[in-house]
């Protein structure tokens, strides 16, 4: 089976969007849910979250940023053209418990707005008070603002150089909420990994529930190969299996940070041979 892209959407330089015909996925993937593709019979295998689906039109959205070989492979194909495979639902639904009169703020860094988007939304429709703070460098790099208008009571934005919303960082909007009083019940951080510890470090003296997306080095999606291993609460855990959702508060980030640079040698030296610019 192959898996038509039947739409294609640059969000900006290094960001972009296709809607692909999948429909066993589309059938059955909740938010927090990932897929793995392949571009071509001798592609690497790329975990992406689930940004939304249409069951109707049996469709899944995925956002990806152009980092690597594989990824640029990926953009050069276009609305018409299909994707070698395209498997999932993978990992395990996120647990939302968004009971009406609780107040949930998301934290989205980069690409991490489009598997934070699916389930704010799904929260809102259940009842809670929902607030988002977007983050990225600069004003392109803020993805689906308008998207998250829609259903959040607040939207904020933070950008490194100020040319969008306030200039600095998420953390920076989230301490000051925690610091006013707002009373919070939960916040939910996706993006770079860096950003999320950070995101943990402002959220762990008030002991507010954070629940983190962990984008580990992912092959096999099914828990067989064990690249994906993190340490949550002194435990070995398989993202692909046991996540990608996790209690921030037990996430040994250190770890992951190394284990996340253990190729970058390898992963420049394709992308020089192949002149493919990072």
């Amino acid at each position: 089976m192959m898996y038509e892209i039947v739409k294609k959407e640059k969000m900006n330089d290094v960001v972009e969007m296709m809607e692909i015909h999948a429909p066993f996925v589309a059938r059955k993937c909740e938010p927090g849910q990932f897929i793995i593709l392949r571009v071509g019979e001798d592609g690497e295998r790329i975990p992406l979250t689930i940004a939304d689906y249409d069951r109707e039109k049996e469709t899944v959205t995925i956002i990806y940023q152009i980092v690597g070989y594989s990824t640029a492979q990926l953009a050069k194909l276009e609305q018409g053209d299909c994707l070698t495979d395209f498997v999932g639902p993978l990992g395990v639904p996120t647990e939302l418990h968004g009971e009406k009169g609780m107040h949930i703020v998301g934290v989205a860094g980069g690409v991490g707005s489009a598997p934070l988007y699916p389930q704010l939304r799904k929260l809102a429709s259940q009842g809670a008070k929902v607030d988002v703070i977007i983050g990225g460098r600069e004003a392109q790099y803020i993805l689906w603002k308008e998207r998250f208008e829609a259903f959040c009571d607040h939207v904020y934005i933070t950008t490194d150089d100020g040319s969008l919303g306030e200039k600095g960082f998420g953390t920076t909007v989230l301490s000051r909420l925690l610091e006013s009083g707002e009373q919070i019940d939960e916040v939910i951080a996706i993006g770079p990994v860096p950003m999320m510890k950070a995101v943990v470090g402002v959220t762990k003296p008030y002991n507010v529930k954070t629940m983190v997306s962990l984008n580990p080095i992912m092959i096999d999606g099914t828990g067989m190969c064990g690249c994906c291993r993190v340490t949550i609460d002194g435990k070995v855990k398989f993202a692909c299996v046991d996540g990608p959702d996790f209690d921030g508060f037990l996430v040994d980030f250190d770890e992951l940070i190394s284990r996340q640079r253990m190729f970058k040698s390898e992963e420049a030296h394709i992308c020089h041979l192949t002149g493919v610019k990072r």
